[in-house]
């Protein structure tokens, strides 16, 4: 019998700068496909067609307040940001080590400094919305969405090649 592998520890990096002791929690992105049901005459069922991906956001938050993540709000590129997540991600089982990292480029859309009050502890909450995502596991590269130049490729298969190839591009 197998055990999954948990997540054991993890690190944020903003523009190449670590944010270890800082970063107290990570929501990956969610990965949505833009889904629209058809039935035609002489089907039995719907079938859902798929009109490419919604947008990607990551959220993060950290133990006070960060003024290098503040002073980068407004950005005006879509890709003025980069953060990397690093996970050391474990099997109690066996005891190997899988590294999971996802690198994103965008902006931030939300910063929450939280609530102030004397003596309690502060939260300071970031929602960057992203127009890359790359996720490698144990260096080998799963996962490449790169929504402006239109690329999309999961385990080596570029999705998104014939579509950019008819449209000349």
């Amino acid at each position: 019998m197998a055990l999954p592998r948990k997540l054991k520890n993890f690190n944020l990096f903003d523009d190449g700068q670590s944010f270890l002791g800082q970063v107290v929690e990570v929501t990956l992105p969610t990965l949505t496909r833009k889904m629209e049901g058809y039935r035609g005459g002489g089907m039995s069922g719907e079938v859902d067609h798929d009109f490419g991906m919604e947008k990607i956001e990551l959220e993060h938050k950290y133990g006070g307040f960060m003024r290098s993540v503040f002073r980068q709000f407004g950005a005006t590129r879509h890709d003025a940001v980069q953060l990397r997540f690093a996970g050391a991600y474990q099997r109690d089982d066996t005891g190997a080590v899988d590294a999971i990292e996802i690198v994103v480029r965008g902006r931030h859309s939300e910063i929450a400094p939280g609530s102030a009050k004397a003596g309690d502890d502060t939260e300071f909450s970031v929602k960057s919305t992203c127009s890359y995502y790359k996720l490698t596991i144990n260096g080998v590269v799963e996962a490449e969405i790169d929504f402006v130049n239109m690329i999309e490729i999961i385990g080596g298969v570029d999705r998104l090649a014939e579509q950019r190839r008819a449209i000349g591009v």
